[in-house]
């Protein structure tokens, strides 16, 4: 069962999950410090006896043996909560480097395995190349008492720690868990977050060792159960079952004691268990609460492990952060001058790291609280899907692993031999896009009277060059008065439709096999401002032209108010809506997408912030999507049948009271239903005060509930900037086609250079025949340089 799996790679993470940035790993010293150094505190009370607080007492003891440090847990020394823990390469690494004792006794003990088994409606399929080591929680914390009174730590069990610590020594560390008291008694200052999600779960155990790291699915009579189970010692397994809320109840575990839950938990998933009991460690139900802290430090007094952060078992973190946690903060101490910049250096390392791994944790938990809407998918798309549920492991990274099992994903998909997802073709209505990339809308602020020139030509017909499957233009205003900026191009006169045609014609001409689609929108009371290098969302100071809206709500506080539109003008604004769709289709465009999105007018009345009305047009979710739907109508019914019609939602207000996920998932299924190709699900820009949860394809999450919850093809949006995550997105099936926008501003032939990148030259690309010589990518340096090798196995 044990195997270390050698890869070729650099870019191969050694687990599956649990991989998220290496720790530190410098070389430890013991030779003596001066005691008085501010950075090197003589008197250290650590609060909590888990893996971070002792790792940190003996890190600190063994760089400078004159410390007086004291370790006070309240709990006796084998009192744990749980079974097993999992540590990831990086974590070893810098464990070895900084205290080697620690490392080899950690060796001695680990169980080491490669494969992930993935069990749905009675089909098992495994993954390979992963790389796991685990071990018991109580030999864990066996060896860390060990080294800490080797080296001289004074550990207290069962002894509260002291409420004046701060006073009477020079740091306290405050490792004392998720329901830390010390985080709480300086909440004003710390601003602690804690917020509890949807699952219930239970820790426990089973007296023999799986052979893989295993998640099997269980679909009963009262909802959707899950079993996350992996080995920690030659005759015992970690075994996790979790549900959400509503399941747990209807299944009646709330009226269950702990022996009657456990024996039912067995009974439910009697043949992973291969019959056998189940037992349990003080366990309970409970649910899981992401812990989050605006600071980690308050004078003397530090956070480290879970009082600072939690993530979510899944992708078992919380060990391995509270153990990179003592390994930066004792190298902190270790370089700064005083204690404050040791601490303030520690929160500043730590930070992005632990935010990263927590947005990852976020994603995968996010992905098991609805893993009801994946059920349907097929089984190896399932498993696929579930393997890359935090976006840390990637198509690339598993067809490196286990190219077998990658290979057999893509061809249930419909990939042809060797042909990446993103290549593959995707058909709206009567058009067919060769490949599942698109020139995401950008406005470019860069027209005259709203008439596209030669930059226009020359911007969307690079990108047409470069390969995408479909190009997008800007924002496309429907009347002078609906434009953002003076700087926006329009289709309200003839003569912006013969200029559209020139760009349309040079497309189709020059980049055959690419699609260029026209984005309608206006304004509302996001228009007359500057342009973007010039103030973004700023009012011009002077040239105004008035604006109209849903309600009269200016957009920011130096925004114009705009007028609340009367029946009358709604009329107007609607043929504005269908004129401009008619040149459209005269000026050659392929497919057209309605703007409802980024709080522009259509996207003012969707969303309950910025509509306010108490007519027919306003209220309820059914009013506000009245007036776009009317517009969706109007334009569908002079754009060519054959054509494909798209809408751009804000799926999100990220505000308090706005918008909200089952918001958006009933305005994809209205557009849907008027008949909507597809729905480009973006995100925010509606209120000034929003707060978006920035990050790697942070709005795919959106797209992907839309598509499984509605079955409408989905376009996704949102910081996605390398074509492995396209093609770990395609191949999951949370979207249909990924749009790019600063990807290609940055690189105009971004969809060329993502083919040659990956070995490809087939169907779905076109490398225009003056380019064709370099289509093969430039080799660089040393060509016959051995690769390195990543060892996964721990």
């Amino acid at each position: 069962m044990a195997r270390t799996v050698t890869v070729s790679s650099s870019g191969a993470r050694g687990c599956f999950e649990f991989a998220a940035t290496a720790a530190r790993a410098r070389p430890a010293t013991t030779s003596p410090q001066p005691p008085n150094k501010p950075s090197h505190p003589p008197r250290i009370a650590i609060i909590g006896g888990g893996p971070g607080g002792l790792y940190a007492a003996a890190l600190l003891k063994r760089l400078d043996p004159t410390r007086d440090i004291t370790v006070w847990e309240r709990n006796a020394p084998d009192d744990t909560f749980g079974f097993g823990v999992v540590l990831s390469d990086e974590t070893l690494g810098g464990i070895e480097h900084a205290d080697p004792v620690v490392y080899e006794a950690l060796q001695h003990d680990f169980i080491r395995w490669d494969d992930i088994d993935i069990v749905h409606r009675g089909t098992r399929h495994t993954s390979g190349g992963h790389g796991f080591a685990a071990l018991g929680r109580k030999r864990l914390l066996e060896i860390l008492h060990n080294r800490c009174r080797d080296l001289g730590v004074d550990l207290r069990f069962r002894t509260p720690a002291p409420p004046d610590l701060a006073t009477t020594h020079d740091l306290v560390i405050a490792a004392d868990g998720v329901n830390s008291t010390t985080r709480e008694a300086h909440a004003q200052v710390l601003r602690p977050h804690v917020e509890t999600h949807h699952c219930r779960y239970i820790w426990l155990a089973a007296d023999f060792a799986f052979d893989a790291f295993r998640f099997e699915i269980a679909e009963t009579e009262h909802g959707v159960m899950q079993l996350h189970a992996y080995p920690y010692a030659p005759d015992a397994s970690t075994v996790i079952v979790e549900m959400r809320e509503e399941v747990w109840r209807a299944a009646g575990f709330d009226e269950l004691d702990t022996r009657e839950s456990i024996d039912h938990c067995a009974k439910i998933f009697a043949e992973a268990l291969r019959g056998r009991p189940l037992r349990s460690n003080k366990s309970a139900w409970t649910t899981f609460r992401t812990v989050v802290n605006d600071h980690w430090s308050h004078g003397n007094t530090v956070l480290l492990g879970d009082a600072a952060h939690t993530a979510h078992f899944s992708i078992g973190s919380g060990t391995k952060l509270a153990v990179e946690d003592a390994l930066a903060l004792a190298a902190c101490l270790e370089e700064q001058p005083t204690l404050a910049q040791a601490l303030a250096a520690y929160e500043a390392e730590r930070k992005p790291v632990v935010t990263s791994t927590q947005r990852a944790a976020r994603a995968s938990l996010e992905w098991f609280e609805n893993l009801g809407r994946y059920l349907d998918q097929p089984p190896r798309q399932f498993a696929f899907n579930l393997l890359t549920r935090s976006r840390r492991v990637t198509h690339d990274n598993l067809r490196l692993r286990d190219p077998h099992f990658t290979g057999a994903v893509e061809q249930e998909f419909g990939c042809p031999p060797g042909t990446p997802p993103m290549f593959t073709p995707f058909r709206l209505r009567g058009l067919t896009l060769r490949n599942r990339v698109v020139v995401s809308p950008m406005d470019m602020y860069s027209a005259v009277d709203g008439l596209p020139g030669d930059f226009h030509l020359v911007h969307l017909g690079a990108r047409a060059l470069g390969g995408a499957g479909l190009v997008m233009t800007e924002m496309v205003c429907v009347s002078a008065a609906g434009r953002i900026t003076p700087g926006c191009t329009g289709l309200y006169t003839g003569r912006q439709a013969e200029g559209w045609r020139r760009i349309t014609d040079f497309v189709h001409a020059q980049a055959p096999g690419t699609a260029i689609g026209v984005q309608l929108g206006h304004s509302g009371r996001k228009g007359s401002t500057k342009l973007m290098w010039e103030g973004i969302d700023e009012p011009l100071p002077d040239g105004n032209w008035p604006l109209v809206a849903a309600s009269p709500l200016p957009y920011g506080p130096g925004n114009q108010t705009p007028r609340e539109l009367t029946r009358a003008q709604l009329t107007d604004l609607r043929e504005q809506f269908t004129a401009a769709a008619w040149r459209a289709a005269r000026a050659g465009f392929d497919l057209l997408e309605l703007h409802c999105a980024h709080g522009y007018l259509l996207s003012g009345f969707l969303s309950p912030l910025t509509n306010l009305r108490t007519d027919a047009y306003g209220g309820s979710l059914a009013k506000r999507l009245r007036f776009p739907l009317e517009v969706f109508d109007a334009v569908r019914g002079v754009w060519p049948q054959e054509r494909p019609m798209t809408v751009r939602i804000s799926a999100t207000d990220w505000a308090q009271g706005g918008t909200s996920g089952a918001d958006a998932v009933e305005i994809a299924r209205a557009f849907a239903a008027h008949g909507a190709d597809a729905i480009d699900v973006s995100t925010g820009q509606v209120v000034a005060d929003e707060r978006p949860a920035y990050g790697r394809s942070y709005q795919t999450p959106f797209a992907d509930r839309i598509r499984h919850e509605t079955g409408v093809p989905v376009i996704a949006v949102g910081a996605i900037s390398s074509w492995d995550d396209v093609n770990s997105l395609i191949l999951a099936g949370r979207t249909d086609l990924c749009a790019l926008a600063r990807p290609h501003l940055y690189d105009p032939h971004w969809t060329l250079h993502a083919a040659a990148e990956q070995g490809y030259d087939g169907p779905g690309v076109r490398w225009p025949d003056p380019y064709r010589a370099g289509s093969r990518r430039p080799q660089t340096g040393r060509t016959d340089a051995p690769k390195p090798r990543l060892t996964l196995g721990t």
